[in-house]
């Protein structure tokens, strides 16, 4: 009799024909089927006995049949994926193997890229790499993780490197509402953040540029990036009250992997990137224009922050595109601390969603049945455990509730926004995908919208500009209004942000080297659909499905099983660190 045989996932075929031998009955014949390859699919035969699939293993893939019989095996791969070929046949047409006698069969399925049936893109706020995943080496040190080239904070590597710093605030020149670096500046070196709660720096155009280089926010690269506490430490002085940190100390502050211990967990079971970036060195707002369109079509303010500009964009966001396509899409929603209530509407839900900042945004608010395509984060869970999500989600930041890991924008008591209850919030939203039915053929990828003014020692990137329109919407006295450098138009990247790709299909434990931001997001989408380029900036974006997947091996066919995010941590605003 022949025997089964079990690794992983893969199911084993053979075939053997007991035809009289060592007393068996003659004309008695045994199969067994092998279901290999990346891709999905079933094997059923005739006369009916074998009915194989995978994943998951399931059904029966061992058969006897009485009388040695033609046997024809069918395979039929899953949406999606495709037929790669038979092994072990007497012969094979397509999809349709013949066997006589003793056999051993194999049939494989392949994957693709349209083996991704369902992309989903989360862009929490204002978190720039450094302050997030600079201590991703020294997390792999203490669990045992193999080490490999990342470009962190450089005291983290295994040969461990200066911590960086950036001069703060003269205490014999600076006055009580300005902050002023010059050669009597002290020194503010990166530092461990014991609080989970943080006053906000400003990461808008002014500042992102401040930055830069502190002494000359146009200068040609390479930019010295000496700018970012002296940024922090006057946006804290000009607010109304002051913020405590009027130093500007909070920018050199970093989290690690006992305070993120979930996404620490991710992003070295899964993939990320040490080359990500923001789209554009300003505030949230043209970040989630370029996040969902390409372009903020020269804004680099909300729009109506200046009352000569405040046209809606009239480009297309990808929705729009989607649409056109037949593509479906959802956009999710948090109503929590909004005030749209318990059971809210999507036409609630419409206006904190970034495609109001669009012309196509007024089509979807006037016609019923694209408004019912925003609809509460609730559904989310739902549709991940009932195998109903749409071909392309987007889940919009929860916050309202505090739980998109911004910092706090007011002194409140107690104070808001801990980076461990938006990063719990975060992780039951990805855990109920990689529960689901769906995690088969799904993408997940969590991502920030900006830096938020937070420290990062890589300088921003040369870019394309979406569509040759440079910044609009100065104010007077703006930075590129009285001096105009490189980085005055939208041909620079932001600051580095953290992103994670999770999906069955993700390379184990890889760090991507290779420039990319957010819009790499929307080339992803736009490669998978066939859809046309929004503009010329997500035209030019790496293809995500070469650089992070592996659609041979199929890293992830079980998901791992994360850690509960820590929740514990301190929440103060008062002092640091």
């Amino acid at each position: 009799m022949a025997k089964r045989f079990a690794l992983g996932v893969v199911l084993l075929v053979s075939i053997a024909v007991l035809a009289g031998c060592h007393g068996l009955v003659k004309g008695v014949s045994s199969v067994n089927v092998t279901v290999a390859g990346g891709g999905t699919g079933t094997v059923t035969s005739a006369p009916a006995g074998i009915n194989c699939s995978s994943p998951p293993a399931s059904g029966t893939c061992q058969a006897t049949f009485q009388g040695a019989p033609a046997i024809t095996l069918t395979a039929a791969p899953a949406a999606g994926f495709t037929f790669g070929g038979w092994s072990g046949c007497a012969s094979a047409t397509g999809m349709s193997c013949a066997v006589s006698g003793a056999a051993n069969v194999t049939a494989t399925f392949t994957a693709s890229l349209q083996s991704i049936n369902h992309i989903i893109f989360l862009a929490q706020e204002n978190r720039s790499f450094d302050s997030y995943f600079g201590a991703l080496r020294h997390y792999w040190a203490q669990n045992g993780i193999a080490d490999q080239s990342f470009d962190g904070l450089p005291q983290f590597n295994p040969t461990p490197g200066t911590p960086p710093t950036n001069p703060g605030c003269d205490p014999a020149t600076s006055t009580t509402n300005t902050c002023v670096v010059d050669t009597g500046s002290p020194q503010v070196t990166s530092f461990h953040m014991n609080t989970m709660c943080v006053e906000n720096p400003s990461p808008s155009w002014n500042e992102s540029h401040v930055s830069w280089d502190v002494n000359n926010p146009v200068m040609p690269p390479p930019p010295t990036l000496d700018g970012f506490v002296e940024a922090g430490a006057n946006d804290a002085r000009q607010i109304v009250p002051p913020f405590n940190d009027v130093a500007g100390q909070r920018v050199m502050g970093y989290y690690d992997g006992g305070d993120l211990n979930y996404y620490y967990f991710l992003a070295s079971s899964f993939a990320t990137s040490d080359r990500w970036f923001a789209p554009v060195m300003t505030r949230t707002a043209p970040n989630r224009e370029y996040l969902i369109a390409a372009t903020s079509y020269g804004y680099v303010y909300p729009i109506g922050s200046n009352a000569n500009d405040m046209a809606l964009i009239p480009s297309p966001p990808i929705f729009q595109a989607l649409e056109s396509a037949g593509i479906s899409w959802k956009i999710y929603v948090n109503p929590a601390g909004t005030n749209c209530g318990s059971n809210p509407s999507s036409q609630c839900l419409y206006q904190f969603s970034y495609i109001q900042n669009f012309s196509w945004g007024q089509t979807v608010l006037n016609t019923p049945s694209l408004l019912q395509k925003i609809v509460p984060i609730s559904q989310f869970t739902t549709d991940s455990q009932n195998g109903t999500l749409p071909q392309v989600a987007q889940i919009e930041p929860a916050s309202n509730s505090g739980l998109d890991e911004h910092p706090a924008d007011t002194d409140v008591n107690p104070p808001c926004c801990s980076v461990q209850a938006g990063a719990n919030y975060v992780s039951g939203l990805i855990n109920s995908v990689m529960s689901g039915p769906s995690w088969k053929d799904s993408i997940f990828i969590l991502t920030f919208d900006e830096s938020g003014g937070f420290y990062d020692h890589v300088a921003p990137q040369p870019a394309v500009s979406p569509d040759g329109r440079p910044p609009h919407d100065f104010f007077p006295g703006d930075t590129c209004t009285t001096a105009v450098g490189p980085n005055c138009d939208f041909v620079f990247t932001g600051y580095r942000v953290p992103m994670i790709v999770m999906s069955r299909y993700t390379k184990k434990n890889y760090v991507s080297h290779v420039i990319a931001d957010n819009t790499a997001i929307l080339k992803l989408i736009e490669t998978r659909f066939k859809l046309s380029s929004l503009t010329a900036r997500d035209k030019a974006q790496i293809d995500m499905s070469a650089e992070f997947l592996d659609f041979t091996n199929v890293p992830w066919k079980t998901p791992p099983t994360p850690p509960t995010q820590a929740v514990g941590g301190q929440c103060y605003l008062d002092h640091l660190p």
